[in-house]
């Protein structure tokens, strides 16, 4: 379960300074999926909730995984005052950081800021030992690699963690789920709602998600057996096979397939098999005009009524909402209120900016 700790800062504090930290080769969807949800609280509160900079070792520019050059904001040296620090990963995290890179994020640890990262920055804050005993996410080509190198560090195959002070990511589009999480603990479930609904996006993941990690690059060959099952159900959703005609297919006991997927998958074999048939009635729902008996059929459940609750209880919505796309918010009318004077130069812009916008100040916070 979450647990968001605003260390020393009040709950309601405003503005909110956050640090996005640029490793060389960072991806630059997962840095826009992380600043995008800030300045769209911004613009639909009609307040300055947060501000963010951008910072590098030396302020020089640093280079994207798609090659763009990157001017920051800020260097160790001159970057201002901030309650939270990101590190923003990408291709080659490991010949990335540098000792002055873990040194810096130290010494924010030990002034109390919050600390986070997306897609493969988690491997800095674990090198820097600020990940040890803390669950973390990073995006799954890192993960294997990780769990190896950090033994201390909980890595989890979740699209975010969030945990205490620390809150992680993992690559593409699940740095926006983690900072919706992060602004609707701060500032409301409806303004993360109003948020999703501007960027057009279908559902806010919860820290329940799972990546779609290829199970052959999560276990590696070392698991044929534990490969074999997965396949097994994989390929039987609408009639089942009893668990124990699973374990005698692959020459091993119930028990011993027990422990397999709890060393392994971290559930037991019923969870994991209920994992993969939801995920397939999702798929169903979203993609073909089945009705929801025919999917509930399809997908292994012999009652309607139950397959609707095992659906609610996994991903937080009925199937019916699931299908009809069904949103929540509503949106009122704010009347804004001014910010302080100490501001980002470009933060303050996009402010200004989105005065003209309609829904600038729509959400009540």
């Amino acid at each position: 379960m979450s647990q968001i700790n605003p260390g020393s800062q009040p709950p309601n504090r405003l503005p909110q300074t956050i640090g996005f930290l640029l490793l060389d080769n960072f991806t630059l969807i997962s840095l826009a999926s992380a600043v995008e949800p800030l300045r769209m609280a911004n613009q639909l509160s009609g307040k300055e909730l947060y501000r963010w900079f951008t910072v590098t070792q030396s302020g020089q520019p640093v280079s994207a995984s798609d090659g763009l050059q990157i001017a920051p904001d800020a260097s160790f040296e001159t970057a201002p005052s901030l309650d939270s620090v990101i590190v923003c990963g990408g291709v080659d995290i490991q010949h990335s950081v540098t000792r002055e890179h873990l040194h810096w994020l130290q010494t924010q640890a030990r002034h109390g800021r919050q600390l986070g990262a997306v897609c493969t920055g988690s491997w800095a804050l674990a090198k820097a030992g600020l990940l040890d005993g803390y669950d973390c996410s990073v995006h799954w080509e890192c993960l294997a690699a990780m769990q190896e190198a950090f033994p201390r560090t909980s890595v989890t195959p979740r699209l975010f963690s969030i945990d205490r002070n620390r809150h992680t990511a993992s690559g593409g589009t699940a740095p926006m789920d983690l900072m919706l999480q992060l602004i609707g603990a701060r500032h409301g479930r409806e303004l993360a709602a109003a948020i999703s609904d501007m960027f057009m996006y279908e559902r806010i993941r919860s820290e329940q998600d799972l990546q779609r990690v290829p199970l052959k690059h999560m276990l590696g060959t070392n698991q044929p057996k534990l490969l074999e099952i997965v396949a097994l159900m994989e390929a039987n959703l609408e009639e089942l096979i009893d668990l124990d005609e699973l374990a005698c297919y692959v020459s091993v006991s119930r028990r011993q397939l027990e422990r397999l997927f709890q060393k392994y998958l971290h559930c037991s074999p019923s969870r994991y098999y209920l994992k993969l048939r939801l995920i397939r009635a999702r798929q169903l729902l979203k993609q073909t005009p089945m009705s929801i008996i025919e999917v509930a059929s399809v997908c292994g459940f012999v009652s309607t009524p139950h397959f609707s609750k095992c659906y609610r209880e996994f991903f937080g919505i009925p199937p019916r909402d699931e299908r009809s796309g069904q949103q929540s918010a509503q949106v009122v009318a704010l009347i804004p209120r001014p910010g302080e004077a100490s501001r980002n130069p470009a933060t303050v812009a996009a402010l200004q900016r989105a005065q003209g916008e309609s829904t600038f100040a729509s959400v009540r916070i």
